[in-house]
């Protein structure tokens, strides 16, 4: 079922568009959102070490050998803390929502420079 059929869970009108599916999005666009998404994974993986759940290590071949990922999300925090931390508060700024807690860990290494590896 779905829209190949006109059935489902939508009432899909006759010659109808899918509004998502025109969007255009630019290179510019591209990489806020991938920003965005990536920052919120190496948040989530430092509260992983800050509350001593798995080392900086475990994390990242969690996610290269079970998630495929390129590089371990700690790894990619070679960013640096504060460009993550600033990422991070922007949308809780904007959102307002508490999904966009940073971490603790991360806060502390924005102010002091610390990083995951050396």
């Amino acid at each position: 079922l779905g829209r190949k059929v006109g059935k489902g869970f939508y009432n899909y009108a006759d010659n109808s568009t899918d509004s998502t599916t025109n969007v255009e999005i630019d290179s510019d666009t591209e990489v806020l959102i991938a920003e965005r998404i990536i920052a919120m994974l190496i948040n989530e993986a430092a509260d992983a070490v800050y509350y001593g759940i798995a080392s900086p290590e475990d994390i990242d071949i969690a996610m290269q050998k079970g998630v495929n990922y390129p590089k371990g999300l700690l790894v990619w925090a070679e960013w640096g803390a504060d460009k993550v931390v600033k990422i991070i508060d922007a949308l809780k700024d904007e959102y307002g929502e508490t999904r966009y807690r940073c971490s603790t860990l991360l806060r502390k290494q924005a102010k002091e420079g610390g990083r995951f590896y050396s």
